[in-house]
C-alpha cells in the first residue's frame, strides 16, 4: 500500500496554498508514529534473556507492527469518511470521487460537464494533486468554485483533507461536489472520502487491460467512464476487449463512453447526474436560476 509507493515520506499538505500540517503515513496532525526503539528495560536480579526466541523471520515483528499502523490509519479514515458522508447527506449533496491515472482527462471531463450544464447544475470541486494549483485554476476559469489540495509526496486524498477543504466551500450553494482525486489507481482505492459514488475514468490511450491490472480500483467503482473515444481508432483501441475487461473487473458499474473534447456520449452521463440528484433532492430543478428545495 502507501508504505511501498512513497506515501510514507514526509510531505506538506496545503489547501489553496495554505499549509495544514505535515503529511506522513497517517496524514493527520494527531496521528501516532511507530518508533523503532530498542526497548531496553530493567529486570529483577536473576532474570536473564537466555530463553528461546524464534528468529526464523527477523522482520515478522516489524511487518506485524506496520500492518497494525496501516489498519489504524484506515479505521480512523473510515470514521472521518462516515462523518463527511453524514454531513453531505444532510446537505442533500451528490458527492462524486473522481479517480483515474494521470492524463486520463479528469479535469477536461469536469470542464465539459460544467460548460454543457452551466447554471442548471451547481458544481463545486475539491482538486487533489501532489503540486501546483493548475487544475483548480482551469476549473475556476469556467466559473466553478474549486479548492486545491496539494499533497506533497502523498499519492491520494483522505477524509480529513476533504473535511478541511470543504470548509472553504459554500456547500449550500452546490448541487454536486466533485472530489478530483490525485492521479493514481492504487492507493486512492482504499481511502473512503465520504462520497456518494466513485467515478473511475479510463482513457483509450491507456490500453484495454487497465481494469485487470488495477482490479481494486475498478471493483470499488459505481461508474466507469471510457474517455477520449474520439481518438480510439487512431490509437488502435479495442473497444470490445476493453468493455469485456471492465465487466469482468467491475460488473456492478455503469459504463459511459465519452469524449470530453467533442462532447460525444456526455448526454448519458448528464442523465445519470440528473437521476441521482433527483433521488437526493426531490425538489431539485435543472432550470437555470431555480434554487434547490
Amino acid at each position: 500500500m502507501c508504505k511501498d509507493c512513497g506515501c510514507g515520506l514526509p510531505g506538506e499538505v496545503a489547501i489553496d496554498g495554505v499549509r495544514v500540517g505535515a503529511a506522513g503515513p497517517g496524514h493527520s496532525d494527531d496521528h501516532q508514529h511507530p518508533h523503532d526503539h530498542s526497548h531496553q528495560h530493567p529486570h529483577p536480579p536473576g532474570h536473564d534473556h537466555d530463553h528461546s526466541h524464534d528468529h526464523a523471520d527477523p522482520h515478522a515483528h516489524d511487518e506485524h507492527r506496520t500492518l497494525q499502523v496501516e489498519q489504524g490509519i484506515l479505521q480512523k479514515n473510515d470514521r472521518l469518511a462516515e462523518r463527511n458522508r453524514g454531513y453531505f447527506q444532510a446537505k442533500g449533496l451528490l458527492v462524486l470521487n473522481v479517480l483515474a491515472s494521470p492524463g486520463a482527462g479528469k479535469t477536461a471531463f469536469l470542464e465539459r460537464t460544467a460548460a454543457d450544464l452551466g447554471t442548471r447544475l451547481r458544481l463545486g470541486v475539491i482538486v487533489g494533486d501532489l503540486a501546483t494549483e493548475n487544475d483548480a485554476v482551469r476549473l475556476r476559469g469556467h466559473g466553478i468554485p474549486a479548492i486545491q489540495i496539494t499533497t506533497g509526496s502523498v499519492c491520494h486524498l483522505d477524509a480529513e483533507m476533504v473535511s478541511r477543504a470543504m470548509e472553504r466551500l459554500d456547500l449550500n450553494a452546490l448541487d454536486v461536489l466533485v472530489i478530483e482525486n490525485v492521479g493514481n489507481l492504487v492507493c486512492p482505492a482504499v481511502y473512503d472520502l465520504g462520497e456518494s459514488a466513485r467515478i473511475v475514468l479510463l482513457s483509450v490511450t491507456e490500453g484495454e487491460d487497465k481494469p485487470l491490472k488495477y482490479p481494486v480500483m475498478f471493483q470499488s467503482a459505481q461508474v466507469v467512464v471510457v474517455n477520449k473515444t474520439d481518438i480510439a481508432a487512431a490509437v488502435g483501441f479495442d473497444r470490445e476487449t476493453a468493455l469485456r475487461n471492465i465487466r469482468r473487473a467491475a460488473p456492478q458499474a455503469v459504463v459511459f463512453e465519452v469524449s470530453a473534447r467533442t462532447g460525444e456520449g456526455m448526454d448519458a452521463w448528464y442523465q445519470y447526474l440528473r437521476e441521482h440528484l433527483h433521488a437526493r433532492q426531490p425538489g431539485w430543478s435543472q432550470e437555470p436560476g431555480v434554487a434547490r428545495a
